[in-house]
């Protein structure tokens, strides 16, 4: 039989395992995103400890070394004053006659169903560097958002 229908194995075939993107620009964190950083760090390190199946063993390896590399990287920002919208903040807002209140955190911090969104997301973005009782531009649309109250998040 020719060499060319041949096949070595399933391996192959298999899709190829890419490492986690790192999410471009600086890797700003709060005290309470770094400490999470560590803590994923540590589990992660356990996991891997405790051994298993080899898929799930490189699984685990590429996602340490994620965390690894976030861990390395990261820059803790001080502690805002709360006088305006920024890194570290709790904002209370109007956006389309809803009130929100949200939590602006690094990337690997953002949660949006608990209400932690990252600095680089454009709702964010909109909102860094207001007062309270400033109204922004968002969405193509002129004073789409008002300030309602700015307060230092506490740490969970």
């Amino acid at each position: 039989m020719s060499v060319a229908f041949r096949r070595d194995g399933d391996e192959e075939h298999l899709e190829p395992k890419f490492e986690i993107p790192i999410p471009p620009g600086p890797n700003r964190v709060t005290a309470r995103g770094l400490r999470l950083i560590g803590e994923r760090v540590t589990e992660l390190e356990a996991r891997i400890a405790a051994g298993g199946e080899e898929t799930a063993i490189a699984a685990l390896k590429r996602d340490l070394r994620y965390w690894q590399t976030r861990q390395i990287t990261a820059e803790p920002v001080p502690a805002p004053d709360g006088e305006k919208v920024e890194f570290g903040t709790s904002v209370t807002f109007a956006l389309n006659g809803k009130q929100r209140t949200l939590v602006i955190v690094g990337d690997d911090e953002a949660d949006p169903a608990s209400g932690h969104i990252a600095f680089s997301a454009p709702l964010a973005r909109a909102m860094i560097g207001a007062e309270v009782g400033e109204c922004v531009a968002f969405g193509g649309k002129e004073d789409a958002i008002e300030v309602l109250a700015i307060a230092v998040a506490r740490e969970e």
